[in-house]
């Protein structure tokens, strides 16, 4: 029992501190861009972890950082619903089966038929696991239209809204996350784990 609950966190810890890492990097901003495509997609660290300390480290260029997870994540949506369109029984099912995202898909195809774009929109701010939401929709094959609108505002309003602010609050909040960093990546990771989890049991409040 302690294998299985201590595998997942040591995973996402080392893909955690992999996508941290390329802070120190001159291509940090090619792996932001890159890191968005992949967790609409199939990879589960969001980009936020690379964004934070990259605007941390330079406050002015924090809607800079914020416009390319957006681009990044709105492009990476595009390849979770090609993922749900043309390849979800060889490709989709085996992410959706790995995060255990199965009650997921039902209740978001769900919610897709009630109103897609609100669905969309909704999944693309909150911390729900964005790659659930994209390839649903290619399954579904909802509007691309709506898809692409829902995920730019959506996507958007979540990353200029953490970007800005950490500019706001400047060296205050700079200060607060580097003395506390390593508690608060562990509370993140836990969050981030038990999100997923959550997922699998989420037909429950249906």
């Amino acid at each position: 029992m302690e294998k299985i609950i201590n595998y997942p966190f040591v995973l996402m810890r080392r893909l955690y501190d992999w996508t941290a890492g390329w802070a120190h990097k001159k291509s940090s901003d090619y792996a932001l861009f890159l890191i968005a495509i992949a967790e609409s997609s199939f990879f589960p660290i969001p980009p936020d972890v690379l964004m934070v300390p990259l605007v941390i480290t330079n406050p002015k260029s924090w809607w800079k950082k914020a416009l390319i997870c957006t681009a990044g994540s709105v492009c990476g949506a595009f390849l979770g619903y090609a993922i749900g369109y043309l390849f979800f029984e060889t490709v989709g099912v085996r992410i959706v089966n790995f995060y255990n995202m199965q009650e997921a898909v039902q209740i978001v195809a769900q919610q897709y038929s009630d109103n897609a774009f609100i669905a969309v929109l909704l999944g693309a701010f909150t911390p729900i696991p964005y790659k659930a939401i994209t390839i649903t929709a290619g399954m579904f094959k909802i509007s691309l239209a709506a898809f692409f609108v829902a995920s730019v505002i959506g996507r958007g309003a979540r990353f200029f809204m953490v970007a800005g602010t950490i500019r706001l609050f400047g060296e205050k909040i700079k200060n607060t996350i580097e003395k506390y960093f390593n508690t608060l990546s562990i509370i993140f990771l836990v969050l981030l784990i038990v999100g997923f989890i959550a997922l699998k049991y989420l037909h429950l409040l249906q």
